[in-house]
């Protein structure tokens, strides 16, 4: 035993590390929890007769405190694991890294489609082409309709009439003919118009429609929908329906708001709206005599303008990042 000592000794006095790998595998072959040499020789301790006992533990003790005294002073040599070596300058001062936004569109669609989730609605999509029968016709659009015309449609074939559709609508005969009432449903996406581009138009924006569809749907539930939805958006502000026309809707009315800001301040229309035909429920093969259903459609564009008071529509699609960098709060 006392010569194992001494050897265990001498061991520690020679040992000299060259590089981190040695100090650890030095450190384990003595002081492991299973396997080190002092270790072992603690539990050793227990068969040795009582009057050596405490002789020999002083002696494994003050070789335990060597080993990390031996480990203290290689240490202070700031050995450094391979894995963490590094190939870098660490004083150079760091790359920014720009952190991104959701456009307002994508900010405010997703807000509508989680407003209406909450009453029960369920959001679908369709194409943007479109033909002349989902666009115009079961919509109950006359045959002489002006928005038929060239100057207004972007159509991509004649006879059959191929578009770019002009309103979200299309979806609503889309889901009625592949779906029995009732239903409650929101429908998001671009729609295209051949108007000149201004601040205040453009030949492309963005249409959310909402319809639904049930037994015994009235105009209150019309006027109740939509009160919700502006209340959730721009929150306690004056609200009109106006009495309007539209080809898919009877009655109809045009929505505004009182808005009013630091220039000016009146009253703004942002929505049509009305209860749906039944024509175009027939249309789609649902009896208008057992259901009834009404149907709005707002422009995202002209409430982003309103809710981020912004005056020129054509900065939705510059791509400008000076313009997006100021969303980052909504991210």
């Amino acid at each position: 035993m006392d010569k194992k000592m001494d050897e265990i000794k001498e061991e520690i006095k020679i040992f000299k590390a060259q590089k981190y790998e040695d100090l650890e595998k030095f450190r384990i072959k003595f002081l492991g929890k299973k396997k080190g040499i002092l270790t072992i020789l603690f539990k050793e301790l227990k068969t040795i007769p009582i009057y050596k006992r405490k002789l020999y533990g002083t002696i494994i003790n003050d070789l335990k405190k060597k080993v990390q005294k031996k480990i203290q002073i290689n240490n202070s040599k700031n050995f450094i694991k391979k894995e963490n070596t590094l190939n870098f300058d660490s004083t150079v001062p760091g790359k920014s890294i720009d952190i991104g936004s959701i456009h307002p569109i994508s900010i405010l669609k997703n807000r509508i489609i989680n407003i209406f989730r909450k009453i029960g609605f369920s959001y679908v999509e369709g194409p943007e082409i479109e033909n002349d029968w989902h666009n115009f016709t079961a919509l109950n659009f006359p045959i002489d309709h002006p928005s038929r015309d060239m100057q207004d449609t972007f159509f991509l074939h004649r006879n059959p009439d191929i578009l770019l559709r002009t309103h979200t609508s299309s979806v609503q005969i889309r889901y009625m003919k592949k779906h029995c009432p009732p239903f409650r449903i929101l429908s998001i996406g671009k729609v295209y118009r051949n108007e000149t581009i201004s601040s205040r138009s453009h030949f492309m924006f963005h249409q959310a429609e909402c319809f639904s569809i049930d037994r015994k749907v009235s105009f209150s539930d019309l006027k109740k929908t939509i009160q919700y939805l502006i209340k959730s958006l721009f929150g306690e502000v004056k609200i009109r329906f106006r009495p309007s026309y539209f080809p898919f809707t009877e009655p109809s009315a045009e929505v505004d708001i009182y808005f009013k800001n630091k220039n000016n301040r009146g009253w703004l229309e942002i929505m049509g709206c009305g209860m749906i035909d039944p024509k175009v429920l027939k249309n789609v093969n649902i009896d208008s005599e057992i259901y009834s259903g009404f149907a709005f459609g707002v422009g995202i564009e002209r409430i982003a303008i309103l809710i981020y008071k912004i005056n020129d529509i054509r900065l939705f699609f510059d791509n400008d990042i000076r313009f997006l960098r100021q969303f980052k709060s909504d991210f």
